[in-house]
């Protein structure tokens, strides 16, 4: 079992052929990875910090408030009020969360078949949405009242979804097979 690190680098002579690739920089590449939950309706601080440490936990860097944009009455919510988290990781925190996510998160989560090929967009990027931070190793079991989702984004440089799709399964990415 290969790292991403490792295969991303190695995906230049592996997709040369199949795309027709003349220098190393065309080939498609990792840019970041982006993390993020919202908070919803929760009002309670404590819930609200063990969502920040929790995600500081799962991705090894503090989380970055998000703010409202627009004010809603009827929602009781204001601009600037704090409405989620994010984070964005590149560099050495990127891969080391993707493989983490790869290798054993993703398997640990129940009736797990692969993700589907469709969540890539037109830009060469995916995004994944995961019901419960549980999957993840640095999480508790103890507190599973507090359990919460996470969208993540995985950045890359393809032109176009095709590529994009042969990049994320020379990476290890586990996509389902097109039926």
């Amino acid at each position: 079992m290969q790292s991403v690190r490792t295969q991303a680098k190695s995906a230049f002579k592996t997709l040369k052929g199949e795309f027709g690739y003349k220098n190393v920089f065309q080939a498609p590449h990792l840019v970041k990875v982006v993390i993020s939950t919202g908070i919803g309706k929760i009002k309670d601080k404590k819930k609200i910090e063990v969502i920040e440490d929790r995600l500081a936990l799962i991705t090894g860097q503090k989380a970055a408030v998000r703010g409202a944009k627009k004010s809603v009455a009827s929602f009781k919510v204001r601009e600037g009020d704090p409405v989620g988290y994010q984070v964005t990781l590149r560099g050495a925190r990127m891969y080391d969360f993707l493989d983490k996510l790869v290798h054993i998160s993703l398997p640990r989560t129940r009736d797990f078949r692969g993700l589907s090929a469709k969540a890539i967009d037109s830009l060469g990027n995916i995004t994944l949405g995961i019901k419960e931070h549980t999957i993840f190793p640095e999480t508790s079991d103890e507190e599973l009242k507090d359990v919460f989702g996470l969208a993540i984004t995985i950045v890359t440089t393809a032109k176009d979804a095709k590529q994009a799709e042969a990049f994320f399964r020379h990476i290890g990415v586990p996509l389902q097979e097109a039926v």
